[in-house]
């Protein structure tokens, strides 16, 4: 399972229906956090969001990305957490994030690293990587994907009974795309039994930025672009001006990289109530699109 939990889609401030940024993806039982805006705790226990959660990803430090990580880590060791964590974000994390987990006399229950990330960083994980790429915000502001290796072609079991081929050793083998000797001296080739190779899966998140080619790069074929829209077309002189997104831009980045679908996140506060316009003029563009709320999920199955 690979799942996108939106815990906060507000831009700069919380409103009554969205809190600020907050993003959790849950992929084969584990849980990965994308920002911790202000309430981010009260929103994981709202939203029924596991707290084992090991690593924090940061795409810059505006207070509205980070300043949750204060209450969530108290939130934590009052429940007894032993577990250590991890902080992943650009350049100044060790010092914006460790000014503000100093803060106050109690300290962490629990062990907190702090890693700074550069763009093209590529973190290994079981199964998948994540990779953090340049965005246009300032600040050396980044981007992450989480991208899955291409994966095995489909095997063909009756093509391989019809063929010979003894179940057990020799099917993995040709599963892993190995040629095999059968016991009477024939060889059988895995492009005989198993399909083409088939992609993983591909979710983007930008954190806040200006429309940039980095995105529709790293977007290519994406099954999920979570971008920021944070205004709507009449505001889009002010969205230039403070290197934001209209959800139009955000619409022409997911149809240059090919994604399958758009998810429209970091409305202005003058959406909170009504996000039918931006939804609208995404529309136009990029139909696949949604504009998503605090408390939405959004599955990402394999294509095939």
């Amino acid at each position: 399972m690979l799942q996108v939990l939106f815990l906060g889609t507000s831009a700069a401030r919380p409103t009554v229906e969205r809190n600020v940024a907050g993003l959790v993806v849950t992929r084969e039982g584990e849980s990965l956090l994308f920002e911790c805006g202000e309430g981010t705790q009260r929103q994981m226990m709202r939203y029924g969001a596991s707290f084992a959660v090991a690593d924090l990803f940061f795409s810059h430090f505006h207070a509205d990305h980070y300043l949750g990580i204060i209450g969530l880590v108290r939130t934590l060791g009052l429940q007894g957490r032993a577990e250590p964590m991890r902080l992943w974000g650009p350049k100044g994390a060790k010092r914006v994030l460790g000014a503000a987990l100093s803060l106050g006399p109690e300290r962490p229950t629990f062990d907190i690293e702090i890693a700074e990330v550069e763009a093209g960083q590529r973190l290994a994980r079981e199964g998948y990587e994540l990779v953090a790429y340049a965005v246009e915000h300032g600040g050396g502001a980044l981007g992450w994907a989480l991208i899955e290796p291409t994966r095995h072609g489909r095997f063909n079991p009756d093509r391989a009974r019809e063929l010979g081929v003894p179940e057990g050793r020799m099917w993995g083998e040709l599963q892993r795309g190995r040629a095999v000797t059968l016991p009477d001296g024939r060889n059988v080739g895995p492009e005989t039994i198993v399909g083409a190779p088939r992609p993983g899966r591909r979710l983007v998140y930008t954190g806040d930025t200006r429309p940039c080619a980095a995105t529709i790069e790293i977007a290519q074929g994406a099954d999920l672009l979570v971008h920021e829209a944070t205004f709507g077309d009449e505001e889009a002189d002010r969205a230039k001006e403070t290197l934001h997104a209209t959800a139009k831009e955000a619409a022409q980045v997911a149809k240059m990289a090919g994604a399958r679908r758009l998810a429209l996140t970091h409305l202005s506060a003058r959406y909170s109530r009504d996000s039918a316009p931006l939804l609208d003029e995404a529309r136009e563009v990029f139909p696949e699109t949604v504009v998503a709320k605090d408390g939405l999920t959004i599955d990402i199955p394999f294509t095939d």
